[in-house]
């Protein structure tokens, strides 16, 4: 199999200090051929960006998102605002492929909707300025992501083919709206568990051309594996369970989610 992990925090420095190469290494024997570097704020968007760049030779392509999370949007200010400009000029040198991973999070109430807001319609602009997808982070936040997604596409600011909402919960409703504004939805461990409800049936609903597989490493490892540090070797897990969902080998599963990811992000990443 050749798996397209289009989410994984490895530049969390804490979490793979002592095992990177280790890491990538379990990735690619377990066919994992690419990985997509996520970032929540300016400090681990540098991060993710430096470890492109330093293991350029692992066997594993990379490649980077680069934004600022729901969860950080008071830092949000116009540094982070000038270093997002100043990245995205230059996002081919780079290889920055989204802007990601933005959004709306209600879970925490550690920022204001309003500051979250704003973070998040500014930064959905930056990446429709750029031709670049987004990668939504969305949690508790359904009936307001929606009205401002609905707002831009609305107003043909969204691009065709928007981007993906990762580590998708929302209902099949829900997901049927995205779907018909371009969105693909990516899933990860929680759909192994065995309190999974509403995902399996978005992923029965779902066109197979829309799906994406992701880990979020180093969260929510999935099932044997649940417990454990997360990291992109899992992703066949993830692969294998959305496989049995739809009736396919886990094979063909990884060739469509590959393809997916490829033609969403740029075949070339």
């Amino acid at each position: 199999m050749e798996i397209f992990d289009t989410h994984a925090h490895l530049n969390w420095h804490e979490e793979y200090k002592d095992d990177l190469d280790a890491v990538l290494e379990n990735a690619r024997n377990a066919g994992v051929t690419h990985i997509m570097l996520a970032s929540s704020n300016i400090e681990d968007s540098q991060i993710s960006l430096d470890v492109r760049k330093a293991k350029k030779d692992c066997g594993v392509k990379l490649s980077c998102m680069v934004g600022v999370h729901p969860e950080e949007a008071e830092h949000f200010d116009e540094y982070a605002k000038e270093q997002l400009e100043d990245w995205l000029r230059r996002k081919d040198e780079l290889g920055i492929v989204a802007v990601g991973e933005i959004g709306m999070d209600y879970h925490y109430e550690d920022c204001s909707p309003a500051c979250e807001a704003a973070a998040f319609i500014y930064q959905m602009g930056l990446a429709f300025r750029y031709d670049l997808p987004v990668v939504i982070h969305e949690r508790d936040a359904c009936e307001d992501t929606l009205f401002m997604i609905r707002s831009l596409y609305e107003q043909k600011t969204l691009r065709e083919v928007p981007g993906v909402f990762h580590c998708f919960s929302g209902s099949p409703e829900t997901a049927e709206i995205l779907l018909k504004m371009g969105f693909y939805l990516g899933f990860d461990g929680p759909i192994t568990f065995k309190n999974a409800r509403k995902a399996p049936d978005v992923i029965r609903m779902c066109p197979m051309d829309r799906l994406l597989v992701e880990t979020d490493s180093p969260y929510m490892a999935p099932v044997p594996m649940r417990g454990n540090r997360n990291e992109p070797a899992y992703v066949k897990y993830v692969v294998e369970e959305m496989a049995r969902i739809k009736g396919v080998s886990a094979e063909e599963m990884a060739r469509i989610t590959t393809e997916n990811a490829q033609r969403l992000f740029g075949k070339d990443t």
